[in-house]
């Protein structure tokens, strides 16, 4: 035990025991500096500077492009822009699954179908079918909201029991108001593909609904520019291109006559300011001037 002691008690001597680091002239001998210093002052200068060069290291790296050219260390902005891109590209697909969706959704209210529906994965599914619901099953205060919803005039495709009418078995039947008065530039066509009537008419002049119904459209196309479609009674779908401004919007109940849009020159399949109208029955486009006097 008394030899460890001695042993450490030298060690501790030795570190505090004082050396001179002398600078001589090596012709004249003359001493030029001088530093007095122990082991233990070494030990500390050579650790401190070790420290400081560690973290002027570690600084160079982590705070200036050198990183770059480390193997396995990544760029942070070439992260960054994979993570936007991403987020963008889902963005897109989104956008490109309601666009489908809408097109579809389009159809299928010419045709007459039944809509599609996008939840909350991106797939489109099947309206449900509210026609299952067992209403003795629903409590009399949703019943009673609901039969009062029903009578809204705003978003619902339905009509008061005073607009009801007979359905006629010619559309002749009905008293359509005509949607613009002007020159008829373009007849009905369908062997060329063109399923309305166009209209040429003054600037600025308003395009009004031809019966009492529902808007189940309201957007901009490409090729048509700001169209607006109505649905009315008796499977009844007109339909409004070329616009300028679209008046109302997608749920907005409208009475016959009332101004939704303004005459427009919209779309890449157009040559001036006109109205192209087309009348949809049953999914079926039918001539409109031969129910309407333009």
């Amino acid at each position: 035990m008394s030899t460890d002691k001695g042993k450490g008690s030298r060690f501790f001597r030795k570190m505090r025991d004082k050396y001179r680091l002398v600078v001589l002239n090596d012709q004249t001998f003359e001493e030029r500096a001088s530093v007095r210093l122990s082991r233990f002052n070494v030990y500390i200068i050579a650790g401190s500077v070790f420290f400081v060069l560690t973290i002027f290291i570690f600084a160079v790296i982590a705070f200036t492009p050198i990183k770059q050219y480390i193997p396995g260390y990544g760029d942070v902005s070439v992260r960054r822009n994979l993570i936007k891109l991403r987020l963008e590209t889902d963005s897109l697909q989104n956008m490109v699954r309601q666009q489908e969706l809408w097109i579809l959704n389009a159809r299928n209210v010419l045709a007459g179908n039944d809509t599609l529906d996008l939840d909350t994965s991106g797939f489109v599914t099947q309206a449900p079918k509210y026609d299952s619901i067992r209403l003795d099953e629903v409590p009399a205060a949703d019943r009673l909201l609901r039969e009062e919803l029903e009578k809204e005039d705003d978003y619902a495709l339905i009509f008061s029991p005073d607009d009801k009418v007979d359905k006629p078995e010619s559309l002749s039947n009905l008293k359509l108001f005509p949607p613009l008065l002007g020159i008829v530039s373009a007849s009905f066509d369908p062997l060329k593909g063109h399923y309305g009537t166009d209209i040429v008419a003054k600037e600025k002049e308003s395009i009004k609904t031809i019966l009492n119904g529902t808007v189940i459209m309201a957007d901009w196309t490409v090729e048509t520019g700001y169209v607006i479609a109505i649905q009315h009674e008796h499977d009844l779908v007109s339909i409004y291109k070329h616009n300028s401004v679209l008046l109302k919007k997608v749920g907005t109940f409208v009475k016959t006559g009332e101004a939704i849009a303004i005459i427009g020159n919209s779309g890449e399949q157009t040559t001036g300011p006109h109205l192209h109208f087309e009348l949809w029955r049953n999914g079926v486009p039918v001539n409109p001037e031969s129910y309407i006097v333009f």
